[in-house]
C-alpha cells in the first residue's frame, strides 16, 4: 500500500518511455527555447528601502547595509548586457523570451520595449525576483496581478508566460490558471517535452524549464569556469536530443541572465551555441508562447 499523501500531485512516470510527437515545424528534432531573464531592479537591495540585499552575486563580501557593489553587479545587466546580447540574436536572426520580473520591467520600461520590438516575448517573472514558496494565497494573487499589470501596461503586451523564482507556493498554478489570461508555466524542471496538468478542472500547460543547460551556473557552482565549459555543456546537451530526436523529438531549454551571459568573458559561448545548433540543424529555435501555442493546436488537432 502507498504512503504517498492524498494531497500529492507528484508524478514520477511521466510519458512513461511513449513520448507524444509534437511534430515540431519542418520536422525539427529538437525545439530550442532560450530564455533571457531580465531581474535588474527587481532584486533586493538596501538602497532601495529593502531589508537585505540579494545574496547571489560574483563577490563574496556580504554586507548587510547599503551595497553600492552588488547594486552595480546587477546595474550592468541593463547598462551594458542588454544591447551586447540582443544585438547577438539579430546577428543569429532568433527570436526568444525574456522572463521579466515586474519591478524590473517597471524600472527599465525602454529594454521591455526593445525586446517587442525585436520580436522577442516578454513573460513574467514575478513582481521582485524572490520565491513564492512562503507568501499567502491574497498576498499571491496580487502579485500576479500586479506583475502582469505592469508588463501589459510598459509594452502593449500582456504575457501569457510565467516562472517563479526557485520554489512557487501551493496556490502558484492555481492562481495562474484563475487568472485565464495564462497559456503555460515554466515552473517545473522534470521533462524534455511539455505536458498538460489538470489544475481547478481545467487542462494546463506546463513548459518544463531547465537549471542545468543555465548560465546560473557560473555563480551557483562554479561548475562552468569560463565560455567553453557552458558551450560545451549545451552543445552536447543539444547533441543529445538531437539523437533522440530522429524518432522522439524533444524540448531544449537555455537559460540566460543579463548580468552572467553578458558579460564579455561569456558571450562568445552564447554565440558559439547559435552557430553550432544552426549549423548542425534540425532545430526550430521558438519562444515559449509559441511553443506553447503549437502544443496546444496539435492538442486540439488530435483530440
Amino acid at each position: 500500500m502507498s504512503n504517498e499523501p492524498k494531497s500529492s500531485q507528484r508524478d514520477f512516470a511521466g510519458y512513461r518511455g511513449k513520448p507524444p510527437n509534437p511534430h515540431w515545424p519542418n520536422g525539427a528534432r529538437v525545439a530550442v527555447s532560450l530564455v533571457v531573464n531580465f531581474e535588474e531592479g527587481s532584486e533586493f537591495s538596501v538602497n532601495d528601502g529593502d531589508a537585505g540585499n540579494e545574496a547571489i552575486y560574483e563577490v563574496v563580501h556580504k554586507l548587510d547595509g547599503p551595497d553600492s557593489c552588488i547594486d552595480s553587479h546587477f546595474e550592468y545587466g541593463t547598462r551594458a548586457a542588454w544591447w551586447r546580447i540582443m544585438d547577438l540574436f539579430d546577428a543569429h536572426g532568433v527570436k526568444v523570451t525574456v522572463s521579466s520580473c515586474g519591478r524590473a520591467v517597471e524600472r527599465s520600461p525602454e529594454l521591455a520595449r526593445d525586446a517587442i520590438a525585436r520580436g522577442h516575448e516578454v513573460s513574467a517573472h514575478g513582481w521582485r525576483w524572490q520565491s513564492h514558496a512562503e507568501m499567502d494565497e491574497a498576498s499571491e494573487r496580487k502579485v500576479i496581478a500586479k506583475t502582469v499589470a505592469a508588463i501589459e501596461r510598459v509594452t502593449g503586451k500582456r504575457p501569457v508566460g510565467w516562472h517563479t523564482r526557485s520554489a512557487t507556493s501551493q496556490n502558484t498554478r492555481r492562481l495562474l490558471v484563475e487568472d485565464g489570461g495564462f497559456l503555460y508555466d515554466s515552473d517545473a524542471y522534470n521533462d524534455d517535452l511539455p505536458y498538460y496538468m489538470e489544475v481547478a478542472g481545467k487542462q494546463h500547460l506546463v513548459l518544463p524549464y531547465a537549471f542545468d543547460t543555465n548560465d546560473m551556473q557560473f555563480q551557483n557552482t562554479n561548475r562552468f569556469r569560463g565560455a567553453a565549459d557552458f558551450a560545451d555543456y549545451v552543445l552536447d546537451a543539444y547533441a543529445w536530443l538531437h539523437r533522440e530526436g530522429a524518432s522522439e523529438p524533444k524540448m531544449m531549454s537555455i537559460g540566460l541572465h543579463l548580468r552572467v551571459i553578458g558579460r564579455p568573458g561569456r558571450i562568445g559561448a552564447l554565440d558559439r551555441i547559435l552557430g553550432a545548433i544552426k549549423a548542425k540543424g534540425d532545430a526550430w529555435i521558438a519562444r515559449r508562447d509559441e511553443i506553447a501555442k503549437h502544443w496546444l493546436k496539435r492538442a486540439a488537432a488530435t483530440a
